[in-house]
């Protein structure tokens, strides 16, 4: 956390830099985070969102992972040879379609939800 000009490299090579928005405009540069107020309180809220955030992105991932161990092959005809079953071309699209709206429903959570 800094706010100065002599806070500009250890920001740049910190994990997570987070200057403050009353400082120096080298060191909102080098950071990857700016509160935009000098409230050190903020700090709490940046977690609490990049924990809320990271646990979406993983959830995506296991939706999204899910998706593709399960249904791509089933599209690509997996199932023929043992159960006669084909995917309509269509079915598979719209599977893809809802794929993709289920993930960013999920990430749009995120601007829904007061922290």
């Amino acid at each position: 956390i800094g706010d100065g000009i002599n806070d500009a490299p250890a920001l740049t090579q910190a994990n997570v830099g987070i200057a403050m928005g009353e400082g120096t405009d080298i060191a909102m540069e080098s950071a990857n985070i700016t509160l935009m107020r000098g409230d050190l309180m903020l700090i709490l809220e940046v977690i609490k969102i990049s924990k809320r955030t990271m646990r979406i992105i993983k959830q995506n991932l296991f939706w999204a992972f899910f998706y593709n161990i399960a249904f791509i092959p089933v599209a690509a005809g997996a199932l023929y040879p043992f159960f006669g079953i084909l995917l309509n071309p269509i079915f598979a699209g719209l599977a893809m379609a809802f794929s993709s709206v289920s993930v960013v429903s999920n990430s749009l959570r995120l601007k829904a939800k007061n922290l």
